[in-house]
């Protein structure tokens, strides 16, 4: 199903047009397929639900065979949507270890890496309008 990637699709009912945006999507589109969302103190700190994941974040595993574990996540793959956490490996028929490629809607952010300042600055433009919001709500 390899087609030009259309940049005026703005969404479908459809799964299977669903999944082929996320399957023909571009590298740059596809970065933002790897957020994770946020612990709710991160939550409450940041104003934010969820981030994009980076090497050097802590996460929580939620879903699957190492569900509950923590580790620092060591590798994101943008191209298949995959985040490689430290320490999560499995045993291999020939006895040697492989590294659990897992999906980033199985992970919770409990710490943040914050070598980048501008990782979590928003925009004036949008901090106003988030605040009038917040306001209109009261």
């Amino acid at each position: 199903m390899e087609k030009k990637f259309s940049t005026h699709w703005k969404g479908s009912k459809q799964p299977r047009k669903q999944r082929k945006y996320s399957a023909n999507a571009p590298l740059h589109l596809r970065r933002k397929f790897l957020s994770i969302n946020l612990s709710k103190e991160l939550r409450k700190k940041h104003g934010k639900r969820n981030v994009v994941a980076r090497k050097g974040d802590m996460v929580k595993i939620m879903r699957g065979k190492f569900k509950g574990k923590q580790g620092k996540i060591t590798e994101t793959r943008t191209k298949t949507s995959k985040i490689i956490v430290e320490g999560m490996q499995v045993k291999k028929q020939d006895g040697s270890k492989a590294n659990v490629r897992m999906i980033p809607s199985n992970l919770q952010i409990t710490e943040l890496n914050l070598e980048d300042k501008k990782r979590l600055k928003t925009p004036e433009k949008e901090k106003i309008q988030i605040n009038k919001k917040k306001e209109q709500d009261k």
